[in-house]
């Protein structure tokens, strides 16, 4: 079952419990593909983009979250953080950092990287190897680490 028809399927059980927060999460989720959809003009999107959009709506949740948690209005950030949640079930589980630091070594060792010039080709290849399942805050670190 694709992640788009998996929204729908939520938003209906939302709908029929009357639960506003996730029914608010899973709307926008369902109006960003919609738009990335027209977007592309094919129609269908890849999981891989389905996969970038609910990261990308996750991001903004918890960046949005983090903002209003230092301007102390938690009563802001909770929901924020609510529809982070419930969008984050349809990703991947995420790695652990030392898993991503193994992927991050191996990928040097396979491609031969040097130093800190190859770190952009060393990015494409590991974020796409591990689409959905690491965030590039994380993987640009290991990776400068690693060049280091």
């Amino acid at each position: 079952m694709s992640v788009q028809k998996q929204v729908m399927d939520k938003m209906k059980e939302a709908m029929k419990s009357k639960d506003t927060v996730a029914l608010t999460a899973l709307r926008a989720l369902k109006s960003a593909f919609m738009l990335a959809n027209t977007e592309a003009g094919s129609g269908e999107l890849s999981e891989g983009d389905e996969m970038k959009i609910i990261q990308k709506q996750v991001k903004q949740r918890k960046d949005s979250a983090a903002v209003f948690s230092e301007q102390g209005r938690s009563d802001l950030a909770e929901p924020e953080l609510a529809e982070a949640a419930i969008l984050e079930q349809f990703l991947p589980e995420a790695l652990s950092e030392e898993e991503i630091e193994k992927v991050v070594k191996e990928t040097i060792t396979k491609v031969g990287a040097e130093g800190m010039k190859d770190m952009g080709k060393l990015m494409g290849i590991v974020s796409k190897q591990l689409a959905g399942q690491a965030d590039g805050k994380t993987i640009s670190t290991l990776v400068r680490k690693n060049l280091a």
